[in-house]
């Protein structure tokens, strides 16, 4: 891990001391103010906007007894030195998160502070992918009133093609909600599990619904069947091995999410199957009594597992849907997957706050209509895509 000091490097000495250690003759150890690395590798996904992406995390730690902030962050081919994205300042201060707090996001950390940044790239299509990329950072330290550049946090980049899925639920509207690649709810849902980190909620997706007047509910929103999702069947995307469900939680009572909920009832009702090469499909949130699976059943692709509630952390009925490379819906950490077959209808450019208005109040979304609609084969619908799957 090499760094080039901009100015001041001679303070450098002050930040740590060091003991004496035994070196390979051909590497130079030297002394950095930070320590980094990716939590998990990359990996690759195509997406419903005709590009690919990345989805993933660098931890930081700043190791100086002083404010440590990063002012640039460029993704680079660690074979070529290229640039394959830059991060200036703004995009950082809603990138880092210390303590990977979800909401607190800042480029300033204080002295002896880990932060997490969550990163997304999007390379287009045409363009190439790199094998390994490497993160060019520099940033300030009040230590030595000055800046360094070091190059930290190199990792493979996974191109494995995702698991090709069928549809989740049958039928037209259905809203991909909190999304790839963006939206911080499920993005940034970091969990530390048994003394280590896991992202499980990478690639995940909160499927609503929408009714001829583009509304998510009609009439009282606290109301679980006022909302048009619930109660709407669960489906198995691929054949595999239930391993693992819950059918017992009463549903919420929709427009908070609860308060002090067991970490094992997060999830609510669920279901999850073994659907092969390392790789399970999780849904969270069914209806109680509604789940018709049982660990050990095998099912095909299409068998009915349950139906859409309102269960476990949750403030409105809704299908939350991931894949995971772990048993554990949340001890695992998320993977990319993709869809056989769909189409897109209309994407709701308004973004997350209208989302989140029309769940709450009954108003429609601000939908912009893809006419005709947009068909699309083996990709990831992105965040706030209206869904329609094939009858």
């Amino acid at each position: 891990m090499g760094f080039r000091v901009v100015t001041a490097w001679l303070a450098l000495a002050a930040l740590t001391s060091v003991t004496a250690v035994a070196a390979e003759p051909s590497r130079e150890l030297q002394l950095t103010p930070l320590v980094a690395e990716v939590i998990a590798p990359p990996r690759l996904v195509a997406g419903s906007d005709g590009q690919r992406h990345l989805v993933y995390e660098l931890a930081v730690s700043n190791i100086t007894g002083g404010i440590m902030r990063i002012e640039r962050l460029a993704i680079v081919d660690a074979d070529t030195g290229k640039p394959v994205a830059t991060l200036d300042p703004d995009e950082l201060a809603r990138r880092v998160t210390p303590g990977a707090r979800r909401g607190h996001e800042t480029a300033e950390l204080s002295a002896y502070q880990f932060a997490v940044v969550f990163l997304h790239v999007a390379i287009p299509d045409e363009a190439p992918v790199p094998a390994r990329i490497a993160h060019d950072l520099t940033a300030h330290f009040d230590v030595i009133d000055g800046d360094m550049q070091m190059s930290v946090g190199q990792t493979d980049v996974i191109v494995t093609p995702p698991h090709v899925l069928g549809p989740p639920l049958r039928g037209k509207g259905y809203v991909a909600a909190d999304g790839c690649c963006d939206s911080i709810r499920h993005v940034r849902a970091l969990l530390g599990l048994d003394g280590q980190f896991f992202l499980a909620q990478r690639f995940a997706i909160d499927w609503e619904k929408i009714d001829g007047n583009d509304t998510l509910v009609v009439g009282d929103t606290r109301e679980v069947a006022n909302y048009h999702i619930y109660g709407e069947q669960v489906l198995a995307v691929a054949d595999g091995e239930i391993v693992a469900m819950r059918n017992d939680l009463g549903d919420q009572v929709p427009g908070a999410l609860p308060a002090g909920l067991p970490l094992d009832e997060a999830d609510g009702n669920f279901v999850v199957i073994d659907i092969g090469s390392g790789a399970y499909a999780a849904y969270a949130h069914l209806r109680k009594g509604s789940v018709t699976v049982k660990a050990g059943d095998r099912v095909r692709r299409g068998d009915v597992l349950g139906e859409v509630g309102n269960t476990g952390n949750s403030q409105a009925p809704h299908l939350h849907f991931h894949v995971v490379d772990g048993a554990s819906p949340l001890g695992s950490n998320g993977v990319p997957y993709v869809f056989d077959s769909f189409a897109v209808t209309a994407v709701d450019e308004a973004g997350t706050e209208d989302f989140d208005r029309a769940e709450a109040t009954g108003s429609p979304l601000t939908l912009t209509r893809r006419s005709p609609p947009q068909q699309f084969t083996n990709v990831l619908p992105l965040d706030l895509s209206v869904v329609d799957w094939p009858d």
